[in-house]
């Protein structure tokens, strides 16, 4: 009996997961360092020479507050970059150590909301890889939430449920990698001499076909025929009346993981699926993600009610199927692991380029930023593949919260599928939260775009540890906007939410005060700031090819020492950030292709992010959320995997653009004709304007060419050109003005 003791308590002591910092962080301070006394002594060259202005003294106060934003954001973002931790999880101690009766159960939530721009098929393929995963099947548990109220997303997940069946056989069997059918089949697998599995192979891709063009046709139509609804007594939930913004509630069980009946081709138990669209009224606030994610906690609660909640974008498929072992080894360390409340995963796409022309990759954040923040005890939580601890979205302090693995899943023998539906079906009406203290206290907050970032810094204040983990593999992976229109309104959204945290009363410095490390308050305003930094990038953008174009100098000459704080800040920040970007193992053209998506982000995104949420915080326009469109057509496809930016469209946003890469043309041509027609004019006095603008010049080539040699529908259009033209000549000349 001691001895069985003796050996439970060392496999206790046994860590489920190990951590490491990453290594030279003390050589990366002190080089840190140096560029801080440039950055300081630039401060002070702008400061001391102020008053010896005599022409131009606008542009040299407009750039030397646009040096200060430059200097501060670079300081808060090196919290970031100071320690940096890496975890590694042990999958296989925590398999010896808890059989598979004893491992805690997993909810699973995958949320759409529009049919149309996120296409039935690709949301099926997020659900059977999720329903995939080497899991014991009565542990997991699988929620669809429709915030598009559609009966073709209900009838593409009872599509994807007979598929099932077939699809969890096949991946057990023969053990493929990723488990969503569109994937393993686009990547040409069946090379193998097994006999076996090439019959296999062949008969699951044509059940895949058949049910894919099923799904395909019904949403191609816009209805289904009546035979189809009469298959399926959840088609009774849809009446002529129904419409996205107002429906009743509708919940459907439609696999029933308690029933011995619900099981695979080979007699294995299959995981529990459910649809769930919340109700949806005119009058009543839905409060877009947050709302259906809430929902969801209250709905799983009632039907199966797991410890942990794995949240997935509906286009985020799993691309392992052993993370949920992987993850749990954090949660369910003996040491370590009762203080952490969520494990976050970086956000990983299959459709990017080699050189990444749209900067989608995020590598460097991904391998280093996110890292950083974690090396305080936090993680930002980005919305998709994200595992909580239930009580921490349930609004639980670390506390009072007690540690209970013995605490089992509800299972609900006692009651039938429909008594299931009706309960659960009242805690999805859009009038249960009046009153409670959902979106504040409970869940994810309301009232932010960025619902997800906010939640995060909340349950960090709430004393919960969380953790960042990138794997090798990675564990999910989606789909990466293919347009520059598609793109920049990602990120305009983005920013937006992420300033509006910034000015909220969840703003890291007030919120987290006395609550998290400095270093966390530092690491999230690295994201928060994105909007405003648009406002000196822009002025620089703007003010040196002015200033440039009449002659005006605002830098340092090359014989002064001035120019060296000027210069080496320069080449230190930017050599630092290409060496940084080619260890994540990319190109150098993608980093070059990266400068280029940060500039046109700032001058267009970001700008627009920052001036929404200055209009809201002023109440004169309201949140709005706005979906990501998932469908690409050919052409578009075309030149995406070609490396060519796709600019077409109409929008105000190219307008800026394509005024800000002309100016700094006009600038630099009217420059250099300035400076060798003016004897009084020495190179030495504007060389360092010149610089500036040719690079924004080079940065931007494919803008130029967008604007006057392509002709294909990626192009600018010509009536935005004619304006950038326009605006940006007129720019010049009367800039005269403020020069």
């Amino acid at each position: 009996m001691r001895e069985e003791g003796s050996r439970e308590d060392e496999e206790a002591r046994v860590s489920l997961f190990e951590t490491k910092e990453a290594r030279f962080r003390g050589l990366y301070k002190v080089f840190a360092g140096t560029i801080f006394g440039c950055i300081c002594l630039i401060w002070v060259y702008r400061v001391v020479n102020m008053d010896r202005i005599e022409r131009g003294r606008w542009c040299w106060m407009s750039v030397m507050v646009s040096e200060f934003c430059f200097g501060f954001y670079w300081i808060i973002t090196q919290s970031v970059r100071w320690r940096i931790l890496y975890h590694t999880p042990f999958k296989h101690t925590l398999l010896n150590r808890y059989d598979e009766q004893n491992l805690p159960a997993v909810d699973i939530f995958v949320c759409t909301a529009d049919p149309k721009l996120e296409p039935p098929c690709m949301v099926m393929n997020t659900v059977l890889s999720a329903m995939a995963y080497n899991y014991p099947a009565n542990k997991l548990n699988v929620y669809l939430s429709d915030d598009g109220g559609s009966e073709l997303t209900f009838y593409a997940l009872l599509k994807a449920s007979i598929f099932s069946k077939h699809w969890l056989p096949f991946c057990r069997r023969f053990n493929v990698e990723p488990r969503s059918p569109e994937v393993f089949f686009a990547q040409l697998q069946n090379s193998s001499t097994n006999t076996e599995y090439q019959k296999a192979y062949l008969h699951i891709k044509k059940l895949y076909k058949e049910m894919k063009s099923e799904i395909e046709s019904a949403v191609a139509k816009g209805e289904l025929p009546e035979n189809v609804k009469n298959e399926h007594r959840g088609f009774s939930e849809w009446n002529p009346k129904t419409t996205k913004q107002n429906h009743q509630s509708i919940v459907q069980i439609i696999v029933d993981g308690r029933d011995r009946n619900s099981v695979d081709e080979d007699g294995f138990e299959l995981p529990t699926v459910v649809y769930m669209a919340r109700e949806k009224r005119p009058n009543h606030p839905h409060h877009f993600k947050a709302g259906a994610v809430n929902a969801l906690i209250r709905v799983s609660s009632e039907i199966s009610n797991a410890p942990f909640i794995l949240n997935l974008d509906c286009d985020m498929y799993s691309n392992n199927a052993d993370t949920i072992q992987e993850i749990l080894c954090f949660f369910l360390d003996e040491t370590k692991g009762q203080d952490i409340a969520y494990v976050q995963f970086p956000q990983s796409f299959s459709n990017i380029t080699k050189n990444d022309q749209y900067g989608n990759s995020y590598l460097v954040s991904a391998k280093y930023e996110l890292a950083g923040i974690c090396g305080y005890g936090a993680a930002l939580f980005c919305g998709t593949g994200c595992l909580h601890r239930r009580e921490s979205l349930s609004g639980s302090h670390l506390k009072d919260y007690k540690v209970n693995l013995e605490k089992k899943p509800k299972r609900n023998n006692n009651r039938t599928i429909d008594e299931l539906n009706e309960a659960s079906k009242a805690l999805a009406t859009c009038t249960y939260e009046e009153g409670t203290q959902w979106g504040k206290e409970m869940g994810l907050v309301y009232g932010i775009p960025v619902e997800d970032v906010a939640t995060g810094l909340v349950i960090s204040c709430r004393g919960w540890k969380s953790i960042y983990y990138n794997p090798e593999r990675k564990a999910f992976v989606g789909i990466a906007p293919t347009t520059l229109d598609v793109a920049c309104l990602q990120h305009m959204r983005w920013s937006e939410g992420l300033f509006q945290v910034f000015f909220s009363k969840y703003c890291p410095f007030i919120y987290g005060h006395g609550k998290i490390h400095l270093g966390v308050q530092m690491g999230y305003c690295n994201y928060l700031l994105w909007a405003p930094m648009s406002l000196p990038t822009l002025c620089y953008a703007i003010v040196l090819p002015i200033s440039l174009f009449h002659g005006i100098p605002l830098f340092p000459k090359l014989s002064s020492m001035w120019v060296i704080p000027f210069v080496y800040a320069f080449l230190a920040t930017y050599g630092y950030s290409l060496c940084e970007y080619l260890t994540c193992g990319s190109t150098t053209k993608a980093w070059w292709n990266l400068q280029r998506i940060k500039f046109i982000h700032r001058v267009t995104s970001y700008l627009f992010g920052f001036i929404d949420t200055v209009t809201k915080q002023l109440g004169l326009s309201q949140t709005n959320f706005v979906i990501t469109d998932k469908v690409v057509t050919e052409d578009v496809q075309t030149r995406y995997e070609q490396g060519i930016i796709e600019f077409g469209g109409s929008s105000i946003m190219l307008t800026i653009l394509g005024t800000v890469v002309l100016l700094n043309l006009f600038g630099l041509v009217g420059g250099i004709v300035r400076i060798l027609m003016e004897l009084k004019l020495s190179w030495s006095q504007l060389m360092m304007q010149i610089t500036v603008s040719f690079l924004v010049v080079m940065i931007n080539l494919p803008v130029y060419e967008a604007l006057f040699i392509r002709t294909d529908k990626g192009c600018i259009s010509s009536s935005i050109m004619l304006k950038s033209i326009v605006v940006a000549s007129l720019s010049c000349y009367l800039g005269a003005f403020i020069c």
